[in-house]
Parts: C-alpha cells; sequence; structure tokens
C-alpha cells in the first residue's frame, strides 16, 4: 500500500529517534535480542546455538537494570521499533574511562537508508568522551559500516587498534557534548543525558 513503509522518504533527524529502554519493556528488548543473536550467529568464532527452548538468551540483559554505566535505547523509525543500542561506560586499568558500544542493531528493512548512522551519530553525541567500538574479525560488514560512520562524524580523526583480549578491530575516537540543536526530534534532550560515574 503507497505510504505503508515508514522508512521511505526519511526525514532522517526528525523520523528517527532513540527511546531509553525502562525495566517495563524489558521483554521487549529481549526479543530484539533475539533476532540480532541470530544475525552475529554466523561470524562467531565459537559455536553458538539455542537452548532447548529455541532462544539464544542474551546473558548480560538483566545488567542494563542492575549495574551502573550500562545504558538501552530503542532505535525507533517514525515511532516503529527499528532496533536498539546497549552503551557501557567502562573503566580501564589506568583508571581512565571510556565508552563501548556493546550492541548495536538495525532490522533489515531499515538497513541501507542512514537510520543506522543516525542513531550512532546521536549516541555519540549523548556520551561524550572517548569512544571505543569493535567488531568481529569475521563480521567484514559491521566493520565497512563503523569505518564509515565514524570517519563521517570525526572528518576521519579516528585510530584503530587491536587488543589481546577480543579477536578484530576497534576504532577509538573522541566525541562532542550534545546540543539542544543537534537533537531535534530526539525524545532524550540533553538535561537527561547519562551522568558519568567517576567513582
Amino acid at each position: 500500500m503507497e505510504g505503508s513503509d515508514p522508512s521511505s522518504f526519511l526525514d532522517l533527524w526528525r523520523d528517527i529517534t532513540l527511546e531509553p529502554v525502562t525495566y517495563e519493556r524489558k521483554s521487549t528488548l529481549r526479543n530484539l535480542l533475539e533476532l540480532f543473536l541470530y544475525d552475529l550467529s554466523e561470524y562467531e568464532d565459537e559455536e553458538t546455538d539455542v537452548n532447548e527452548c529455541g532462544l539464544y538468551e542474551y546473558e548480560y540483559l538483566d545488567h542494563y537494570w542492575t549495574e551502573p554505566g550500562r545504558y538501552a535505547y530503542f532505535i525507533r523509525v517514525r515511532g516503529r521499533l527499528g532496533g536498539f543500542a546497549l552503551i557501557r561506560q567502562v573503566r580501564s586499568e589506568d583508571g581512565t574511562f571510556h565508552i563501548a558500544m556493546e550492541e548495536f542493531f538495525v532490522m533489515r528493512r531499515y538497513r541501507g537508508k542512514q537510520v543506522g548512522q543516525t542513531a550512532a551519530h546521536r549516541l555519540f553525541q549523548l556520551f561524550p568522551g572517548r569512544w571505543r567500538i569493535a567488531e568481529m574479525r569475521r563480521d567484514l560488514s559491521a566493520q565497512q559500516f563503523w569505518r564509515k560512520i565514524i570517519a563521517r562524524y570525526t572528518d576521519g580523526h579516528y585510530a584503530e587498534a587491536e587488543d589481546p583480549d577480543w579477536n578484530g578491530p576497534i576504532q577509538e575516537f573522541w566525541t562532542i557534548p550534545i546540543t539542544k540543536e543537534s537533537i531535534t526530534g530526539c525524545p532524550m534532550q540533553a538535561e537527561n543525558s547519562p551522568a558519568w560515574n567517576e567513582g
């Protein structure tokens, strides 16, 4: 039906929004995680199987409501669920902090329409500071995606590294604080951005 596709003729900054996931919506996030883990399973270095209930079951789900420094967001496209992002503030051994994109998922129907890029750039602004984004070695499409949108956001000012505890590339870069002008249409205002836990 004409006009039924919510991804057609998107106004990127008005139609693509971030919504913090409340505990009451945990089951919705759990369902989306199953789609994400299914997509990811073909790239896993170790064998990934569903359990006897036919589910992958993301083991860190509850941590997003019990651990400080973890944040979960739905990505919405014209009000409809289009994906999610899981963010974590990580303290390094030297006492410094960085922001990690723990998981990021855009549903297939919205890929290639700048939905992921718009959502990611908003998250970069919501969480100003040093970022590290890691991809699995075999997931070449994720590597291509993150290199492209990080380069666009930073004008190419990012570094790529390897970590002995991770099998794949890691991009490192800094982001700027959010401004009211940059979040037009986003339900989460600057004053609601998470405060860093330096303790």
